[in-house]
């Protein structure tokens, strides 16, 4: 039997505020925890702070999984999306956004708590992306909000990592791995950060252990997993515990392997490279769009290229000219 959607994803709804910045202001922020390249959880306060020092911004629906299903939907595929906003304008804005792009959105919002997330991702001239999160709303997320339904009519589950940030967040995800099996369908898990690894290894290697078919990772991501300091042999270490597992590797591109099968796949330049948010989850959205279509790993490895390549060649984290337009 046919499902209705290709991929359901759950994570955070955020709201981004991008921002082009220096080296220097992000060194003088380290007191606050703000590590370059890397994401730090900061309360409301914090990013109310932050924001007053930031110079002329951009702001869009974002938040990891959001993302990808924006980018997967830009390849047409049909997608779902489960996530927690407040009943707030910010709120307002992600669901409009997210619906407006033709992904099925319908998770209730939260009537009474903290306020839509924001994450305010800011930008150095060599593309790279320093993020401080607000989570905010995002992480209320509870096991009844977990559709099983949706569940039931989605062909693969597309957990993001950064939700195990809070206890509520990760009794939904084991909700979400047994629905998924209950249904025949395939569960994805995205890492998301490195120091998101490091708070939950031990919670992220149960569920690739026990509930994981499609794995995506960075290099720094499967490294601090594994704890295996070569990416290779950390990638084949943990090859054998998902159907598919898939290595995002830079400017080389990236490595997917599944059983016997291991293709290596070059990574397509974009044509001027401006701000890397969003990479990864470009990468996610066009290779499950792949898995969707039944393409080969190549292939599928290639369509997430193509999405990394159009993402970072522009502000923002998800693309700006129809991927399909792409193929």
């Amino acid at each position: 039997m046919s499902k209705t959607y290709g991929v359901t994803a759950i994570g955070n709804a955020i709201v981004d505020i991008l921002s082009q910045t220096t080296d220097e202001f992000i060194a003088s922020q380290a007191e606050f925890g703000m590590n370059r390249g890397a994401m730090t959880l900061i309360d409301e306060a914090r990013a109310a702070n932050l924001y007053k020092l930031l110079g002329p911004t951009t702001e869009m629906s974002g938040g990891s999984a959001g993302n990808t299903m924006a980018a997967y939907a830009s390849f047409g595929g049909n997608g779902a999306f489960i996530g927690k906003v407040a009943d707030d304008q910010f709120g307002k804005v992600f669901a409009h956004d997210t619906k407006a792009i033709g992904v099925h959105f319908d998770t209730a919002p939260l009537r009474h708590g903290p306020a839509t997330a924001q994450c305010l991702i800011l930008v150095t001239p060599d593309a790279q992306r320093t993020m401080n999160t607000f989570l905010g709303a995002s992480i209320k997320i509870t096991e009844d909000d977990i559709n099983e339904d949706l569940i039931a009519n989605s062909e693969i589950i597309y957990l993001e990592g950064y939700l195990f940030d809070d206890d509520q967040a990760k009794a939904a995800f084991v909700k979400t791995a047994e629905l998924t099996k209950k249904h025949g369908g395939k569960l994805a898990l995205t890492l998301s950060d490195p120091f998101c690894v490091v708070r939950h290894r031990d919670d992220f290697k149960r569920l690739v252990d026990n509930h994981v078919d499609i794995l995506f990772a960075n290099e720094e991501e499967i490294r601090e997993l594994t704890q295996i300091n070569d990416t290779e042999q950390a990638h084949k270490s943990i090859a054998d515990k998902c159907t598919i597992s898939v290595v995002t590797l830079g400017k080389n591109g990236s490595s997917i392997i599944s059983g016997a099968e291991h293709a290596k796949v070059a990574a397509i330049p974009p044509r001027e490279l401006i701000d890397t948010t969003g990479a990864g989850d470009a990468y996610a959205a066009g290779f499950l769009y792949g898995l969707t279509e039944k393409k080969p790993l190549a292939e599928c490895g290639r369509l997430g290229s193509l999405a990394a390549s159009e993402v970072i060649s522009h502000m923002g984290p998800r693309p700006l000219t129809p991927l399909k337009t792409l193929l």
